[in-house]
């Protein structure tokens, strides 16, 4: 979007544009037909018209007030959900805090709901006047992140992970270079968002590394200054939207807003880590949350349900219930990884249809699923781990929800 663009969009017949746009169909079989009609219109502006209706398409549900807000498609990729975003602003309510790289200022509507003053700043004007526009309670700019002009306001970061549509994962190639803006914050509290795949131990950073998921689904790792961790080092942040008045999995909402209800549970490396491993398995195995496999807290959150674990070096944990809030996998019965056998098994479970999950060997779920050559009606489970350095195989009854109070 251009300067140019942003200046008609914000004007009468902008809004009028916008509203012809918003009125049309933009699904896949309409999606020529519709954009054939704002062309018409004007086809100076038809593009940018087209990307912010359809950015806000794509940003319900993700940011908060998104009908409303200046955005392109990229930035709406690049944006925090609203329930993580939401989450994090609380842990820095009541202070000055600069978003250093604002973008079109999804995450600072949520922070100027907390913080004492906010301020954003991005590299792109054109997206900086977007995020003053979208959030009128935010001072924004146009700044370098590397060389933020606000000094004891806590820095808030999150280094563009995508380019030409692709993910990033050499941290030097972020943008801004995750190690430059680590440089750049040293000596004052600051907040970094980074995809939870990186290895943090390759980065000079001593305060707390959370990761965070989303309905299931790992969203980021947040590393957090000395100064904000409270002297944890790992944590592992779990939640969980249900629609506002329906129970939810663990006690009252930490929030509601938008007909959501946000839960969440919270484990650190401070909880107690304490539990047994052997190789038999009780009725049920469970899968621990991404976000606590990937903080490296699976015994801590094993030790709080009542879990212990198959292996002390594997994630697969057993137990005679599914925690509340989580899934599992009934045993059925315990076999060698042998697809002989195997088939056998299965065939004689009139199994149909397989969710195979596989830690600690060697084996490609999708190759094992067809060598399995499943003919019957029933879906069940693959359980493929290691115990004691040998590979052991559970059959299991289909994923189930946890029913026990946690």
């Amino acid at each position: 979007m251009t300067p140019d663009d942003l200046d008609f969009l914000t004007t009468d017949a902008g809004g009028d544009l916008l509203a012809l746009a918003a009125g049309l169909d933009w699904s896949r079989a309409r999606l020529v037909a519709s954009t054939a009609v704002v062309r018409g219109a004007d086809p100076a502006h038809a593009a940018a018209a087209i990307d912010l209706v359809t950015a806000r398409l794509r940003a319900r549900g993700r940011i908060r007030g998104a009908e409303r807000m200046l955005l392109t498609d990229e930035a709406v990729q690049q944006a925090t959900a609203w329930p993580v975003a939401a989450l994090r602003a609380r842990r820095l309510a009541g202070r000055d805090v600069h978003d250093v790289t604002c973008s079109v200022g999804a995450e600072l509507g949520e922070l100027v709901r907390t913080a004492d003053r906010v301020v954003g700043s991005d590299l792109d004007p054109v997206r900086a006047r977007m995020a003053a526009r979208n959030v009128p309670g935010a001072l924004v700019c146009v700044a370098d992140a590397l060389a933020p002009p606000t000094v004891d306001a806590v820095l808030v970061a999150d280094p563009a992970r995508r380019s030409g549509g692709r993910r990033i994962h050499d941290p030097e190639q972020l943008s801004p270079p995750l190690p430059a803006l680590l440089a750049a914050a040293r000596g004052r509290d600051h907040v970094i968002k980074c995809a939870p795949g990186l290895d943090t131990s390759v980065l000079d950073h001593a305060g707390e590394v959370e990761l965070v998921s989303l309905d299931g689904s790992v969203r980021e790792a947040c590393l957090w200054s000395p100064g904000l961790s409270a002297g944890v080092a790992r944590r592992a942040t779990v939640i969980r939207t249900v629609p506002a008045g329906d129970p939810g999995p663990w006690g009252p909402p930490r929030l509601v807003a938008d007909g959501v209800a946000v839960h969440v549970e919270e484990v650190t490396d401070g909880d107690d880590d304490e539990v047994d491993a052997h190789g038999e398995a009780d009725r049920y195995i469970v899968d621990p949350d991404g976000a606590v496999v990937r903080a490296g807290l699976v015994r801590h959150w094993a030790r709080r349900h009542g879990l212990r674990q198959l292996d002390p070096r594997i994630a697969h944990l057993t137990g005679p219930r599914v925690p509340r809030g989580y899934t599992g996998f009934e045993v059925l019965q315990r076999c060698r990884l042998d697809r002989k056998e195997l088939r056998r098994v299965l065939r004689d479970r009139d199994c149909g249809s397989l969710e195979i999950l596989v830690r600690g060997v060697d084996s490609d779920p999708d190759v094992l699923r067809r060598s399995l050559a499943l003919k019957g009606s029933r879906p069940l489970a693959l359980v493929v781990t290691r115990i004691d350095r040998s590979a052991v195989v559970f059959v299991c009854g289909p994923r189930t929800d946890g029913q026990a109070k946690t």
